[in-house]
C-alpha cells in the first residue's frame, strides 16, 4: 500500500491538539492509517507550518443563497435583513448556478468536507451530483398559518422528492435529505406538528432566538416581528401566545427521536439552555448549538453567548449561514473570529466544534470528524494566520 505522510507544528485528531513529534499516516486515497511518532515515520513526510486537522464540518450554509454575496450590507439589523433576504432574491437562474459552483468550490478547497445545506428550492442539485463534499439537505418549511399548511407541506415536499430522485437517479451516497422547520417566527403550530411526524429519527435544523423579538413575539403576541408579517398580510401574530420564550415554545413540537440544530442562539437564555438539556434527555437523539458568528456580526455586530454555552457543556458547532450575511464562507474564519472575540477558550476547543463535534450534529461521526482509523475524514491545513486548505 501507498502512503501519505503528514506532520506540521501541530496535528489535531479531532479531539486533542498533539505537537511536531506527531505524524499523520494516510492511504494515498485519505483513509487514516495512524498517528505515529514523528520520528517512526520515515521518509517522504509532508512537512507544513501549522495545525492538520480532519477536514471542517459546516453545520449551517445557505448554499443557495451564494449570488447575495455583497447584495445586502452589513448591519442593518435581523428584521430588515430578512425582509432583504425575501425582496432580493430574484436574479438570473443562470447567475444564481454559477454562484452556487463557485461557493461550493470555494468550501472544498478551504478544508470543508461536509454541509448542513438550507434550501428552499432544488437549485443546489446540479453541483451537489458532483460535489466531492458530503450533504445534508435541509429542504427548509416557511408556513405562517395553518391554513396554509397543506399548501406549503405540498411545495416543500415537492422539492425534497426532486433531492429524493436525484440521489436516486445519480447513485449519490454523499447525500442525505429531510424537511425542517425555518425558525419559530415562521412556522405555525399545525406545520410544526407535520413536520415532526415526517422526520423521525431524522437530522433537522432550525434557526433560534437571533432576535429578542423573537421571545417576545411568543411572549406577548408583540414586537418587532409584526413588522415583519405585516410584510406577508398578518396584522398580528398568527403564532400561539405562550408566556414563554420561543425555544420553549417551539422545541417541545420535537418528540420523535431527531437529533437537532438549533442555528445562532444569539440572545439564548440560561433558562433555555436549562430546559432544552432536560427536554433532550427525553425525547430527542442529540441537541446541537451553531454558532456563526460572523453572521451574526454582519447583520446585527452581536456574538452568541459563547462562554455561557461552554459552562452548561452544550454540544457546539460551526457553521458559516450564507453569503448574504457573511464575507466568506470559511470555517477558519469562524475559527479565527471567535478566537479574536474569546481569546481565552482553547484553540483546542475551538477545533472540536469544527469537526468531531460537528461531524456527530449531521450524524456523520462514523466517516468524518477525527483521525481514526478505517476514517476518511479529509485533511486541513490550518495556517498560522488562520487560512485553510484540504491537503487530501
Amino acid at each position: 500500500m501507498n502512503y501519505r505522510k503528514f506532520q506540521a507544528d501541530y496535528l489535531f485528531d479531532g479531539y486533542e491538539l498533539f505537537g511536531p513529534d506527531h505524524a499523520l499516516i494516510t492511504s494515498t486515497e485519505g483513509t487514516v492509517i495512524d498517528i505515529i511518532p514523528a520520528a517512526e515515520a520515515g521518509d517522504e513526510v509532508l512537512k507544513l507550518n501549522g495545525i492538520i486537522s480532519p477536514g471542517f464540518i459546516n453545520a449551517h450554509c445557505h448554499l443557495e443563497l451564494s449570488h447575495m454575496k455583497d447584495v445586502i450590507p452589513p448591519s442593518t439589523g435581523l428584521i430588515p435583513f430578512l425582509l432583504d433576504v425575501v425582496g432580493k432574491r430574484e436574479f438570473p437562474q443562470e447567475l444564481i448556478l454559477e454562484k452556487i459552483k463557485l461557493a461550493e468550490q470555494e468550501m472544498e478547497e478551504s478544508g470543508i468536507v461536509a454541509v448542513g445545506d438550507i434550501g428552499n428550492t432544488a437549485d443546489t442539485i446540479p453541483t451537489k451530483i458532483s460535489s466531492k463534499l458530503k450533504w445534508n439537505n435541509f429542504v427548509e418549511v416557511l408556513c405562517f398559518s395553518d391554513q396554509m399548511s397543506d399548501q406549503r407541506m405540498m411545495q416543500y415536499n415537492g422539492v425534497l422528492k426532486r433531492f429524493k430522485e436525484a440521489e436516486e437517479t445519480y447513485n449519490i451516497e454523499h447525500c442525505t435529505s429531510n424537511l425542517v422547520p425555518h425558525a419559530p417566527y415562521t412556522i405555525s403550530d399545525v406545520t410544526f406538528k407535520r413536520i415532526n411526524e415526517q422526520t423521525t429519527g431524522a437530522v433537522i435544523s432550525m434557526h433560534n432566538q437571533e432576535n429578542p423579538a423573537e421571545d417576545e413575539l411568543y411572549r406577548s403576541g408583540k414586537g418587532e416581528y409584526l413588522q415583519f408579517l405585516g410584510k406577508f398580510g398578518f396584522d398580528q401574530s398568527p403564532f400561539p401566545t405562550t408566556g414563554k420564550s420561543a425555544m420553549q415554545s417551539c422545541l417541545p413540537h420535537f418528540n420523535k427521536n431527531q437529533r437537532v440544530i438549533l442555528v445562532h442562539n444569539t440572545f439564548t437564555s440560561q433558562a433555555d439552555i436549562s430546559f432544552a438539556a432536560q427536554y433532550a434527555k427525553q425525547y430527542l437523539a442529540g441537541l446541537h448549538y451553531c454558532l456563526c458568528i460572523n453572521a451574526n456580526l454582519y447583520i446585527e455586530n452581536k456574538t452568541p453567548p459563547v462562554e455561557l454555552l461552554m459552562k452548561n457543556n452544550c454540544e457546539i458547532v460551526l457553521g458559516t449561514d450564507s453569503y448574504s450575511s457573511n464575507w466568506q464562507l470559511s470555517i477558519a474564519a469562524e475559527i479565527k473570529t471567535i478566537k479574536e472575540k474569546f481569546p481565552n477558550i482553547p484553540l483546542e476547543t475551538i477545533l472540536k466544534w469544527a469537526t468531531s463535534n460537528g461531524a456527530k450534529a449531521l450524524n456523520r461521526i462514523h466517516e468524518l470528524g477525527s483521525f481514526e482509523k478505517g476514517k476518511h475524514p479529509g485533511v486541513v491545513l490550518l495556517q498560522n494566520d488562520f487560512n485553510s486548505r484540504r491537503l487530501l
